[in-house]
Order: C-alpha cells, then sequence, then structure tokens
C-alpha cells in the first residue's frame, strides 16, 4: 500500500453484502472509491457501517429534469436527483426528458444516468412540452438522432389517446417503426416505448423492440411473444395506480377512454404477474418526474411483491438483474463503490428498502 492510501479514510462494510441473490459475503471494502474484497493492509483511518448492503438501486424508469410542463430548471432537476439518490437509487435509465442532464456526469453526488434522449411522439399526441412530436415519415430520422444524442436507447410514444376515435391507439404504421428500430439498432442504440393498450404491442415486438413501459395491455396473445423475443416490460405500478383519477378527469369527454384505463388498471397485478410467470424480463420504474414525485423506487418493488413477484426477483428487478440489463456493474471487485445499507435482510421484507441507513454513491456515504 502507498503512502496516500495510508492516510486516506478507507470505508468498511460488514455485516452482509447481497452480492447476488445468494451469494452473500460478511463485509467489502471501499479504497479511492472502488470496491475491494482484500482488506487493505496499513490502511490507519477505517470508518466502519454495518447491516445489510445491496447494489446501488436502480430506477428504469424515472425522468430526471421534466416537469408537469416540460423542462426544469437546473435547480429543480438537483433535487429530484437528490431525492432519488436519498431513498437509495444510484443509477437511472431516464426514459425521455426534453432537458440537457449532461452535467450530471460530473457530479459524484448524484446518482449516474443513462439516457433515452428525449420522447418521440406522434403529433398533438402526447402530453404537450415533453417530445418531439412528429410524423412517421419522419421517425427514421428522430430516432437517429435521439440514438446519437442517448445513452445506448431511444424512447417512442407507442400509443396514446386518439381524439378521433375517444380511445387509446397505437401511433405508428408498422413499416415506419420497423425502419426507425432497425436504425436505432444499427447505431447500437436500444428502443423502448410508452404503451398502455393492448393494439400497438405485436407491431412493436415483431418490428423488433426491445423493451416496452408500462405494458399494461399484455394479453394472453402477447405475452408469449414478448416472451419469445426476450422483450423487457417496465410496469411502473406507482404510476398505473393514477389511472382512475386520469379515467375520472376525461369521462365527460372521452367516455370509451376512460372506461379503458379502468379496464387496465383493474387487472394491472393480474397482467404483471403473468408476464413474469411466462419469463418476460421484469424490472423496476417509477416513472417520476412530470406528475409523480420521486424517490419512489421501494414503493415500485413493493407493488410488484403484491402482484406476485416473488421478492428475490423483485429486489433482482431494482440491483443484480437490472443493472446486468443496464450492462452496469453492481458489487463487484474494482467497481464504483454504489450501495445501500439497511438494517436487515431485504429479501425477507422487501419494505426495508423504504428506510435505508446509509447510502454510499462512489465511495462516499452521502447519507
Amino acid at each position: 500500500m502507498n503512502e496516500q492510501t495510508r492516510t486516506q479514510t478507507v470505508l468498511r462494510v460488514k455485516g452482509r453484502v447481497l452480492v447476488g441473490p445468494e451469494e452473500v459475503r460478511d463485509e467489502l471494502w471501499v479504497v479511492g472509491g472502488r470496491i475491494s474484497y482484500d482488506r487493505p493492509p496499513g490502511a490507519r483511518d477505517i470508518r466502519t457501517v454495518e447491516g445489510w448492503a445491496l447494489p446501488g438501486l436502480v430506477d428504469a424508469h424515472c425522468h430526471v429534469g421534466l416537469g408537469p410542463h416540460g423542462a426544469v430548471d437546473i435547480d429543480t432537476a438537483e433535487k429530484q436527483a437528490l431525492t432519488d439518490r436519498d431513498a437509495g437509487t444510484l443509477l437511472i435509465r431516464d426514459a425521455g426528458s426534453p432537458s440537457d442532464t449532461r452535467w450530471v456526469d460530473a457530479r459524484e453526488d448524484l446518482p449516474k444516468i443513462i439516457r433515452a434522449g428525449r420522447h418521440i411522439a406522434r403529433t398533438r399526441r402526447y402530453i404537450r412540452g415533453f417530445a418531439h412530436e412528429i410524423e412517421p415519415d419522419d421517425l427514421v430520422a428522430y430516432v437517429a438522432q435521439e440514438a446519437r444524442r442517448g445513452d445506448g436507447w431511444v424512447k417512442l410514444v407507442g400509443d396514446w389517446l386518439d381524439r378521433g376515435t375517444g380511445d387509446l391507439a397505437a401511433c405508428w404504421p408498422r413499416g415506419e417503426v420497423e425502419a426507425a428500430i432497425t436504425e436505432a439498432h444499427r447505431l447500437g442504440a436500444r428502443v423502448t416505448a410508452h404503451c398502455f393498450a393492448e393494439d400497438s404491442l405485436r407491431d412493436l415486438v415483431e418490428a423488433g423492440i426491445d423493451c416496452v413501459e408500462h405494458a399494461t395491455g399484455l394479453t394472453e396473445d402477447t405475452i408469449p411473444l414478448f416472451a419469445e423475443r426476450g422483450v423487457a416490460i417496465v410496469p411502473t405500478l406507482v404510476n398505473i395506480a393514477t389511472f382512475p383519477n386520469l379515467a375520472a378527469s376525461g369521462e365527460a369527454k372521452f367516455p370509451d377512454w376512460s372506461a379503458h384505463m379502468r379496464r387496465l388498471h383493474e387487472r394491472r397485478y393480474d397482467t404483471v404477474r403473468s408476464a413474469y410467470d411466462a419469463g418476460i424480463p421484469v424490472y423496476v420504474g417509477t416513472d417520476a418526474g412530470g406528475t409523480l414525485p420521486h424517490g419512489l423506487v421501494a414503493a415500485e418493488v413493493a407493488e410488484l411483491v403484491k402482484a406476485g413477484i416473488p421478492a428475490p426477483a423483485a429486489l433482482s428487478a431494482t440491483t443484480w438483474g437490472a443493472r446486468e440489463w443496464l450492462g452496469r456493474p453492481g458489487l463487484v471487485e474494482g467497481a464504483a463503490a454504489d450501495l445501500v445499507v439497511y438494517e436487515s435482510d431485504p429479501r425477507a421484507d422487501v419494505r426495508v428498502l423504504g428506510a435505508p441507513t446509509r447510502v454510499v454513491l462512489n465511495g462516499r456515504v452521502t447519507a
């Protein structure tokens, strides 16, 4: 050990370190912000944290920099990111934002973000101020643009209210969406899509999509297709809980849409459980930003368990499995020390996730 290592603070995490669902170690060390499983010889200034440690939680559907009317200022975006961090969310897949949040990358005290660029929606078929609003002829070009701007993901709005029919309807013709997904893949980006209803799912999956957000429209006809193609879903159940209020607000003008939203809400748990039972990859996402508050990752994990997903699998959907899916390391030798510590075993009761005792980001105890 060199003189710098002897004089810097070394963090020891002692107790039960959940490296994986079944791999548990008694301790890890943090030296220079990096994980080590070997005690550093000669270290003099050692800080010890005790408890049950997990990799930093993942929110795979989150919107830093987004508010109810579109982009927010940097101070507001910073508060959003800090709220997520203090809840234990240390890795975010930002599933669409009109804000440029690259400044976050220089901040070692804020969660790491994997961006999907800005939403791409059909003209007048999404929330005003959120998305690029275009027509199908421009879809390939905009997907290519956001693939280059993002961090390996592109976000489409796959369906939304069609004011002509008064109900949810697919946004894109099959040919255009297939060409757009092919172009994203050529550029090395994966594609995900917002989808509430049933109609858009088959075309999107057969066109090669990688993930679907919400996926409340899954049925016994499309679940096997998702499973066969390995298409992931991020159910955002804490967002789906708002469907009854949304339905009530639009009932007078769009009664068919309102009734449809209520049906999707009523069967939400059955939908998620059926997807999981069929082998569809399921990951945790809150849809924070827009109208939902940040810091809801623990509530979303609890919702997955309520839907019938076993606790270890629900934990993996925000830790080990989610990080592997996104190509980011967990608690492995040499990785950045991003971890959360709890008083008791979250595998026994996922509600423990709501009360972290320590949050360690880049090797620093931040909360």
